[in-house]
């Protein structure tokens, strides 16, 4: 219980809260400015209520694209019967199998995999040790 209380310290907490409030207002900034070039490209052909009316019209498009494929509903493959040889699979194929049939959850569990060994090197000697010894208990088929 005391290990989880050391990765839900309060300092970590504020720090990736305010790195991801810093990406969402780098994100503002990109986007304002986006919007400003592309009344300014347009106001050369436009009075600038006609170019704050296309500025509108593609930013109101863009917003559409994004909302359209975020809201889409996903089928996921049809998964093939399981041979006896997958049952067996190691660990690496099974890592491997998640990412391609989740990727986002791939890349969560990889953030905290490099969050947790950048904090606890000693992770990382462990990790060694287990697959250095790993391939000298396997048994021969």
């Amino acid at each position: 219980m005391n290990k989880l209380f050391e990765l839900l310290d309060l300092r970590r907490v504020l720090a990736l809260a305010a790195a991801v409030s810093a990406v969402a207002v780098a994100a503002g900034v990109v986007v304002v400015a986006a919007a400003y070039g592309v009344f300014a490209l347009a106001r050369i052909w436009l009075i600038p209520a006609g170019a704050a009316a296309v500025t509108a019209a593609l930013f109101a498009a863009v917003a559409v694209t994004v909302a359209w494929i975020a809201a889409r509903p996903v089928t996921p493959p049809k998964r093939k019967a399981v041979a006896a040889e997958d049952e067996q699979a190691g660990l690496v194929d099974r890592v491997i199998l998640l990412a391609r049939e989740r990727p986002l959850i791939a890349l969560g569990a990889a953030a905290a995999a490099a969050v947790v060994l950048v904090r606890n090197p000693a992770v990382v000697s462990a990790i060694v040790t287990a697959f250095m010894a790993g391939g000298a208990t396997r048994p021969e088929k």
